[in-house]
């Protein structure tokens, strides 16, 4: 993922702009501030901006004037205590600001969480880069047989091959059209060129776009246990990890208690509770008997490490 070296200026521009504040800040993440962190072929994903810390977290808990005088692992304590019992609020108190470069079919994935503030690139007034995102070979799947939104088995051989060249040759082609439909480049003086609203509209969805994304911590927590969870689609699971590890230098105690009670925990159904208890009380519980259906079974001896 090189930066121009425009981009490269800029981002030095950004860093070396420091500014006094009375507010509050974390060390481990203003050194992360505007760098790109690289993710899949051609995106990234920078920290533009934040408000609040683990301290904003406990204030606003406590309704307190200030950081307080108690310890640290009281707070660390009251912050385990209210990701335990699902309060939101408090993590409403911080907020996070990234600017994601990433392919748009992974874009309108991740539209569909509708708890942020999000501003995209517009190919309405700019032209698109062209970039586009293709799979390395250890991502290149066939169709799950077992479940409809996965991947199964690596594809190998001519297959892949030949996947791989579809892919970038049919990319390569939509972006050539575009870029003749927008003639910008004034290929064809006697040519007027499509409008750039219209000329977008056959590009491939592994075309690269670019966004600024701002949501507060209790609805990134909500994202980050899907898009972050193993079975979330791997492209879209590559920005989560790269967000979790700025939400680690952000946050630590907060993220802490999210990895333990939410992104390393699981849930059990009132009946999957009733199996655990039977069993435990030695009691032989197979599926025919549990009252559970066959895929929740298959779920439950999963969370259990009990798969066969």
């Amino acid at each position: 993922m090189p930066l121009s070296a425009q981009q490269t200026a800029e981002i030095a521009a950004a860093r070396a702009a420091e500014a006094r504040t009375l507010r509050p800040t974390v060390p481990a993440l203003e050194a992360m501030l505007f760098h790109a962190m690289p993710v899949l072929d051609h995106g990234f994903l920078r920290v533009i901006d934040y408000m609040g810390d683990d301290a904003a977290v406990v204030q606003a808990a406590r309704v307190s004037y200030g950081r307080g005088t108690r310890a640290a692992n009281e707070d660390r304590g009251l912050i385990r205590y209210l990701i335990r019992h699902r309060h939101s609020t408090p993590f409403e108190m911080c907020e996070i600001k990234y600017h994601v470069k990433l392919p748009i079919f992974v874009a309108r994935q991740w539209i569909r969480h509708r708890t942020a503030n999000v501003n995209e690139y517009s190919a309405r007034y700019s032209i698109l880069d062209k970039e586009f995102y293709i799979p390395a070979p250890e991502h290149l799947a066939a169709q799950s047989t077992v479940n409809r939104q996965g991947r199964g088995d690596i594809l190998t051989g001519d297959e892949a091959a030949e996947v791989l060249r579809l892919l970038r040759a049919d990319a390569g082609q939509a972006y050539d059209h575009y870029a003749w439909m927008l003639n910008e480049d004034q290929a064809d003086p006697a040519r007027q060129g499509l409008a750039r609203e219209l000329a977008r509209m056959n590009l491939t969805l592994n075309t690269y776009t670019q966004w600024y994304w701002k949501t507060d911590l209790h609805n990134l927590f909500h994202f980050l246990s899907l898009r972050a969870d193993p079975h979330a689609q791997y492209e879209i699971r590559a920005y989560a990890e790269a967000m979790l590890e700025t939400v680690k230098a952000w946050v630590p105690a907060s993220y802490e208690a999210f990895c333990d009670y939410r992104l390393g925990a699981a849930t059990l159904s009132a009946g999957m509770l009733a199996v655990v208890r039977r069993r435990l009380a030695g009691e032989k519980v197979g599926q025919p008997e549990s009252g559970l259906s066959k895929r929740e079974w298959r779920e439950l001896m999963e969370i259990l490490g009990l798969a066969e």
